[in-house]
């Protein structure tokens, strides 16, 4: 029993370290984007009994007494498709291999190993009991899973009902002006070389770091360029214009410019410019200042509500994630470490900014728009 255990754990590590993890569940509403399958590979057809051999492991035998030819150990197509969905129910001709090459392996070093007696150690048994334990979470979570994917019609359909502000999608016209403008410092001019004197390479000139006034001046500057544009196109300006406009400004190049952005869903964009949602169509909205990036101006060109059916894959797939997380954070519960024992906690990293939300960018950088 230990030495079927132990085989289980080295296989299941080669199964769940090469498995691809689920993919986590966007938010309620958030769009997710259609792409076509890869087509799974396809199965050659088994021409291979249940009782047949699909492994044979010559010179290796349990019975001491068998040499040569007779010394050999055989695994049926049945006994390894036991296993083999067990540890991955589905899985493809090129990894069943990859299994089979490693049962085989591990077969004769857990063999080897239990002549020596490692299955009799303290380590071994502390290793198994902690083993037992991880693989009955796995099995849990598994379950867990399982269940939280029956969704029902009416579950869609109630959830939709619910949320049905996230599932309203528009197409607008989007200008950005950077939050500021590249400062072009003037270079210190070289001397001039006596006359006659022998002329020497030209030392490489180090730029000038923009002074706080000048940085000041150049948000400033940008800030009255936003407003100035936002009128402009509430009388109805070309907003491909005015973008490159905002653009040379800034010191950007301006060469290809698209204002137009479709498919937007309220979760999709940044916390403080999902108020461009509630526009009607034709209306500018205000400018929209974000520190960490620059000023957007949009305009609404049209607005819709997806269909139930068009969002329904995307509905069932919300509230399975939902149902799996809160089944798995009851096993979370409140755990106390003895500091002086495990040293104090480290601080975590600095999180990620909020969708949206760029890090701030090098002076006299601007940030990419997109």
């Amino acid at each position: 029993m230990r030495s079927q255990c132990l085989v289980y754990l080295l296989l299941t590590s080669l199964v769940y370290g090469q498995a691809p993890a689920p993919a986590a569940a966007p938010a309620a509403g958030a769009q997710t984007e259609q792409s076509a399958p890869a087509a799974p590979e396809a199965a050659p057809e088994v021409k291979v009994a249940p009782d047949d051999a699909v492994i044979t492991l010559n010179g290796f035998c349990t019975d001491a007494s068998l040499q040569g030819d007779a010394c050999k150990t055989v695994i049926t197509r049945a006994q390894f498709e036991k296993l083999a969905d067990a540890l991955q129910p589905g899985m493809t001709p090129a990894f069943r291999r990859q299994l089979a090459t490693r049962y085989s392996m591990v077969l004769r070093m857990t063999a080897a190993a239990e002549k020596r007696g490692l299955d009799k150690t303290p380590s071994f048994e502390e290793k198994m009991y902690f083993a037992r334990m991880q693989i009955l979470a796995k099995e849990l979570s598994t379950a867990l899973q399982a269940e939280s994917q029956k969704v029902t019609d009416e579950d869609v359909a109630d959830y939709y009902k619910k949320n049905e502000a996230t599932y309203e999608q528009a197409t607008f016209m989007r200008i950005f002006v950077p939050h500021t403008k590249q400062i072009i410092s003037p270079a210190a001019k070289p001397k001039a070389a006596a006359t006659g004197a022998a002329k020497t390479p030209a030392k490489p000139v180090t730029p000038v770091a923009p002074t706080e006034a000048q940085k000041k001046a150049a948000e400033d500057a940008m800030t009255k360029l936003a407003d100035t544009l936002r009128a402009r196109a509430v009388k109805g300006e070309d907003f491909d214009k005015l973008q490159k406009e905002a653009y040379v400004a800034a010191g950007l190049p301006a060469n290809t410019v698209n204002t137009k952005v479709e498919k937007v869903r309220r979760t999709t964009l940044p916390a403080n410019q999902q108020g461009a949602m509630d526009l009607k169509p034709g209306e500018v909205s205000e400018v929209i200042s974000d520190p960490n990036g620059g000023h957007y101006i949009y305009k609404m060109v049209s607005e819709e509500t997806l269909s139930l059916e068009s969002v329904s894959p995307e509905i069932r797939k919300a509230i399975s994630s939902q149902r799996y997380r809160d089944s798995m954070q009851a096993f979370q519960g409140n755990s106390e470490l003895n500091d002086a024992y495990f040293g104090p906690a480290r601080t975590p990293g600095m999180p990620p900014p909020p969708r949206g939300v760029r890090p701030p960018a090098p002076a006299g950088h601007a940030p990419d728009p997109n």
